[in-house]
């Protein structure tokens, strides 16, 4: 796992923006704290920042081939390198002057071109200049896993792990107001486009091929627009299946030169992470972080069951309002264009106290948008199958509206999620999908954004870009699920572990993203999933036998953080001086100053609060502050 960075120069005028080189490479320096390397010929600079994982003797970048033809940087893991190498050195006779997978990596370039892609088993994102054709190839992983940005103009291509190592090439920062709408509805900017207009992503299972002629810019992978659904395997044999097609993918991401431990929040996804890694991991070291200060969001005492049950080395952190105030700053600062998902907060600290005894952590990301465990989907099955819950919301729904909602309590939270049913079953799939996704109704954007803002045009085609599966296919829940695989998971919670957790040097691997257990799992029958017993049914139906009933049983707790009281006490003054002042919002133009003038009033008396609402509007503000003023 690294940071990469460079710039190919088209002409002379471009080779001059190379001088920045250095600035790009040192802004990546948490990414790779274990090394530094540089290559820079006539009109092309490479940039790698280390962490070193396998051969971490020799795994040095920029990298070689035997002939100096090509070069590499990579960003990455390639879990199934050793048996990638047999196959060079059986079929081409190839000779190796390491152990890392990175030779690996370009020696299969090399050698089978661009179908090298589709042999890789891992999560990457890599740069191959060709010294003799003068081409570069860039590529990203089938899920987008690690991020790849870039600029392009008629001089010069340029790219990077992160925005600000971007920006240290001086390239213009003009700001995408589309993409400005997208974050405020969303809560994040979704792929490919960024906040700056021609800053684009890498999209996931994508790869550029860039002479100073021509730019190819091409899918390798993607889920099927279709859905198309399998049903030879039994709903008893899926879960077999499933559960032989997971313990593969750990033993796969176990692959490391370092000790590989495991994140643990209590909840099943994780669980069953611990519970197939414990099996092959002797005294496995797991962590959870818990709150001192609101015991609704700390789920330690799940957590330490489980690491009892299997008999891990576990640490549970407890934070305090404190110690969120007090990493506040560096989570912000870890953000180099808007992120407004709250969780990034608790995630940046869990991986701080994490980073400093491990390098390699396990986690359950994904298995949520696999096999159907948000709140939503249940809501989603619900709609469609309308249960005695649903009629006695309908029922009371006068009354249930004017309750006050939130996720501080289980009853405030329990409102909110009856609200936001209401609001959404009356819409067309595709609309209540979208709304469920959203922080911001589309409705309620001029209630909060400056009615002259730019880029509706141009929102209103990505949104339908988003929901385009739902027009594609006859309803069913797989269309909510893939199009959570495409949006959610790739431009929000792998964006959040990838950017808060390589803040601090750490790599987290998620072992239901492996590509073969996706494409089993997404083309079974939905029922499978969510149906009248509750969600993830074939997960917990493979994993039944392993986990303890408690944690089975409980009901789904997302990775939320405790916020209201931080805004109203020990941020308060920060907030309302600084990033909402009169001056700068009315200099801004982006935000309606009536509604801004509500959310002031509600930190001062610490009333009405919409934490998510608030929040992403402070990571805009301090974002703004820092890269636009």
């Amino acid at each position: 796992m690294c940071g990469i960075t460079g710039i190919f120069a088209f002409n002379q005028i471009g080779s001059f923006y190379m001088i920045n080189l250095g600035k790009s490479i040192e802004l990546l320096a948490h990414r790779g704290p274990d090394g530094r390397g540089t290559f820079v010929d006539d009109l092309i600079a490479l940039g790698h920042r280390r962490l070193s994982i396998i051969d971490t003797m020799n795994g040095r970048q920029p990298m070689h081939d035997v002939s100096d033809r090509y070069v590499i940087v990579f960003n990455g893991e390639i879990f199934n390198y050793k048996q990638i190498k047999e196959a060079l050195i059986a079929e081409f006779g190839c000779m190796f002057n390491t152990e890392s997978d990175t030779e690996v990596l370009l020696s299969a370039y090399i050698h089978w071109g661009v179908d090298c892609l589709l042999k890789l088993n891992g999560f990457f994102a890599f740069a191959i200049y060709d010294k003799q054709t003068h081409e570069i190839f860039v590529a990203r992983d089938r899920l987008g896993v690690k991020p790849l940005l870039y600029y392009m103009d008629e001089d010069k291509f340029i790219f990077a792990s992160e925005m600000k190592s971007v920006l240290a090439f001086n390239v213009p920062r003009e700001i995408d107001w589309a993409s400005v709408r997208q974050y405020f509805t969303l809560g994040y900017i979704p792929e490919p486009n960024s906040i700056f207009k021609n800053i684009k992503k890498v999209q996931p299972g994508s790869y550029l091929l860039i002479s100073k002629a021509a730019v190819t810019n091409k899918k390798y992978y993607s889920l099927p627009e279709k859905n198309t659904i399998s049903k030879t395997d039994s709903f008893e044999d899926a879960a077999q299946k499933v559960k032989a097609l997971f313990e593969q993918s750990i033993t796969d991401r176990l692959v490391a030169d370092v000790p590989v431990g495991a994140f643990l929040s209590g909840g099943i996804d994780s669980s069953i992470v611990v519970a197939a890694t414990s099996r092959q991991v002797e005294n496995l070291h797991t962590f959870s972080v818990g709150f001192k200060d609101a015991s609704f969001y700390d789920e330690t005492k799940s957590a330490e069951l489980v690491a009892k049950t299997f008999n891990t080395n576990h640490t549970s952190i407890m934070l305090s309002r404190t110690d969120l105030a007090d990493n506040i700053m560096g989570c912000l600062d870890s953000m180099s264009e808007p992120f407004g998902d709250t969780s990034a907060l608790p995630f940046f600290v869990l991986s701080k106290k994490v980073a400093p005894s491990m390098k390699v952590i396990l986690s359950g990301d994904g298995a949520d948008e696999l096999f159907g465990g948000y709140n939503k989907h249940r809501a989603e099955w619900m709609v469609k199958n309308p249960t005695w819950q649903i009629r006695m919301a309908q029922l009371f729904q006068s009354i249930v509206r004017l309750l006050s909602g939130d996720r501080s309590s289980p009853i405030g939270d329990k409102v909110r999620q009856v609200q936001k049913l209401l609001n959404g079953m009356h819409l067309t799939d595709a609309e209540r999908y979208y709304l469920w996704c959203s922080i911001l109704p589309d409705e309620q954007q001029t209630e909060v954004l400056d009615p002259s803002m730019e880029g509706k045009e141009e929102y209103i085609l990505r949104k339908t870009d988003v929901i385009r599966r739902f027009k594609n296919n006859k309803y069913d829940l797989n269309t909510v699920l893939n199009t959570d695989l495409e949006l959610v998971l790739g431009s929000d919670m792998l964006h959040k572990v990838d950017s808060m957790s390589m803040a601090h040097g750490l790599e987290v691997r998620e072992p239901f993203l492996d590509y073969r257990l996706l494409e089993y799992v997404s083309a079974l029958p939905s029922d499978y999933k969510v149906n009248k017993d509750g969600t993830k049914m074939l997960l917990k139906e493979a994993f039944k036998d392993e986990l303890p009933k408690e944690i089975l049983t409980k009901p789904k707790h997302g990775f939320d953080v405790p916020l209201t009281a931080l805004f109203s006490k020990e941020l308060k003054t920060w907030i309302l001086d600084e990033l909402l002042s009169e001056d700068l919002i009315k200099t801004q133009k982006i935000f309606n100053w009536n509604y801004i003038q509500k959310m002031r009033e509600a930190i001062n008396k610490n009333s009405n609060l919409d934490e998510t609402r608030i929040w992403s509007i402070i990571v805009f503000q301090y974002w703004w502050k820092k890269y636009m003023n």
